[in-house]
């Protein structure tokens, strides 16, 4: 059996949107998603908004959880990078839209960057998840 633990240490500030530590004991495989960006099943990114973009890639993001036997309880660790002059405001409103708030969130790391593999991408988001051991 895993067994996750969230922990907010007392002497650090707590954030609703993330858990500042999240530890995963016990036997466990680790699915690492690599980064998802906001482009269809051909490649295509989708919508010129930042809000289009993340939700297209938490889809893809669902989906690669699934392939992997996944599911949204087992991510403990979100890595999202957006484009400089975005809004991290609308995009994490499109974040939490897609993927819906939970009492222990993941911890999560966002940068802005000044670009992406992907031309057009605003947005590319990867993903850790522990899933109990079979």
């Amino acid at each position: 059996m895993t067994v996750t633990t969230h922990i907010n240490p007392e002497t650090m500030h707590v954030n609703p949107a993330f858990t500042q530590v999240v530890r995963v004991a016990s036997a466990a495989d680790l699915v690492y998603v690599g980064g998802q960006n906001g482009v269809d099943a051909t490649g295509t990114v989708v919508g010129p908004d930042l809000a289009s973009q993340t939700r297209q890639a938490m889809k893809n993001l669902r989906t690669c959880l699934t392939a992997a036997g996944a599911g949204p309880e087992h991510v403990v660790k979100w890595t999202i990078l957006i484009r400089e002059g975005e809004s991290l405001e609308e995009g994490f409103a499109a974040f939490v839209e897609t993927w819906g708030q939970r009492p222990n969130p993941p911890a999560i790391t966002a940068a802005f960057v000044s670009g992406l593999a992907v031309p057009g991408a605003l947005v590319e988001i990867e993903a850790v998840a522990a899933v109990p051991a079979a």
